[in-house]
């Protein structure tokens, strides 16, 4: 087997693996609490991108810690900006039609936030591609300790992001899909870098501080202020601890890293 083949095959198995335990798990233990998970993914999100994401892409030799902090902001105010425009176009075909919303309605509105996380889970996917294809380009063992490494880190990233999908009002199998075709984007990552390993090294850390971004934001934006709606002392004690669950399990899958 050539080491392109190699890639492909690592890359698809390690972009759908993740999903795949993230789904097991997701679906049946937790979407039947998915008002109380939210929490548990505000601690997954926070902690991957925050513990995790940014400190990779900061610690890479030849990157602006500038240009680095000037594309996270960026990167929010993007998000900022998508939402803002699917809220413009929500308003625009609803607001004052004289008609009943549709059944579905309000599942279409909460997905907003479940696009925005499929589209950083898919930049945070290509990354990893193009990481394993580096790692097989170097030593054949480094390429499989690599990919399994990636698999173990992403697997709390995907429960999170299956809490907010199904939050978002995504049926399961639709977050399932989704998330899938989303893993895929590791196989891309990986080919590319086959072809353009200097370049594809380069635009990593940038890559991702943006994938942080999206996942920071659905957090701050999204997920913490429906905990907000339910200020009760009891719920509020249950959130943090969920909170700190969701912090512990990203740090305790990277001491394993």
């Amino acid at each position: 087997m050539t080491v392109l083949q190699t890639i492909l095959l690592v890359t698809a198995l390690a972009g759908t693996a993740s999903v795949l335990v993230a789904a097991t798990f997701s679906v049946t233990l937790l979407a039947r609490m998915v008002n109380n998970m939210v929490s548990l993914s505000v601690g997954i999100l926070l902690a991957t991108a925050l513990l995790h994401s940014l400190p990779e892409a900061f610690s890479m030799g030849g990157v602006s810690t500038q240009l680095l902090f000037a594309t996270l902001l960026a990167g929010l105010l993007g998000f900022f900006l998508l939402e803002k425009i699917a809220l413009l176009r929500h308003d625009h075909h609803h607001e004052g039609d004289g008609h009943s919303h549709h059944h579905g309605h309000d599942a279409e509105n909460a997905g907003r936030s479940g696009w925005m996380i499929l589209v950083g889970d898919g930049i945070h996917n290509f990354v990893d591609g193009i990481l394993i294809a580096a790692a097989f380009m170097a030593d054949y063992q480094v390429g499989i300790f690599t990919a399994i490494a990636i698999i173990a880190h992403e697997i709390p990233q995907e429960i999170g992001d299956f809490i907010v999908l199904l939050n978002a009002g995504f049926s399961k199998a639709r977050a399932l899909l989704y998330n899938l075709i989303c893993g895929f984007a590791a196989v891309l990552g990986g080919v590319l870098a086959y072809f353009f390993l200097e370049k594809a090294h380069a635009a990593m850390p940038y890559l991702l501080v943006i994938a942080s971004s999206s996942f920071i934001y659905i957090a701050v934006s999204d997920l913490i202020p429906q905990m907000h709606r339910r200020p009760h002392w009891a719920e509020s004690l249950r959130q943090t601890l969920l909170i700190a669950c969701g912090v512990g399990f990203v740090i305790l899958l990277s001491m394993l890293h």
